[in-house]
């Protein structure tokens, strides 16, 4: 405000008219303040669509010898054994195990001891929409594009856009 106030009495004329001290503050305030706004990096990503993943989700099936069916949203999944208890949904808090995989084999994530439990519902939606594929007990294996995973953000060790593939044995639903 210093400034405002220097540069404002260098005009002598501004003195008599507070109305027009009061713009050229206004003016000086709109100068400093705005250069940030138009500078701001744009933070948001456009997800990969889930045609643009098929062929990467298709080969990694072929060269893992799974026989995948393609659900309605795009990812793909082999139902290894069906299970014979509850299907969960999205209210369900699920008991786990899981191995997590980038698409050149590198495990992310792995709980194969004592299952991990958690709501399902607050989950990636690949998870939401396969793991209800199977029952308790059940093991399935699914392929998942980018879209239905971290999308173009990642997270932790999966960089952005990542194809996903995931073995996961639903050992208990409540």
């Amino acid at each position: 405000m210093q400034r405002i106030s220097l540069l404002v009495g260098l005009i002598p004329e501004l003195h008599q008219s507070s109305s027009m001290k009061n713009f050229i503050v206004s003016v000086f305030v709109s100068l400093l303040i705005l250069p940030g706004t138009g500078c701001l990096k744009d933070n948001s990503c456009n997800a990969k669509s889930v045609e643009s993943e098929r062929t990467t989700m298709t080969n990694y099936a072929t060269a893992n010898g799974l026989t995948v069916t393609e659900h309605s949203s795009g990812f793909q999944y082999q139902i290894i054994s069906a299970g014979a208890g509850q299907t969960p949904s999205l209210t369900s808090t699920v008991s786990v195990r899981y191995t997590g995989k980038l698409m050149d084999g590198t495990v992310f994530d792995s709980v194969t001891g004592t299952p991990i439990s958690f709501s399902l519902g607050q989950v990636i939606p690949g998870w939401q929409l396969a793991v209800p594929l199977i029952q308790e007990g059940g093991l399935i294996r699914i392929i998942l594009p980018s879209s239905l995973a971290y999308g173009c953000t990642g997270s932790g060790a999966i960089p952005p856009d990542a194809v996903l593939f995931f073995e996961i044995q639903l050992v208990d639903v409540q």
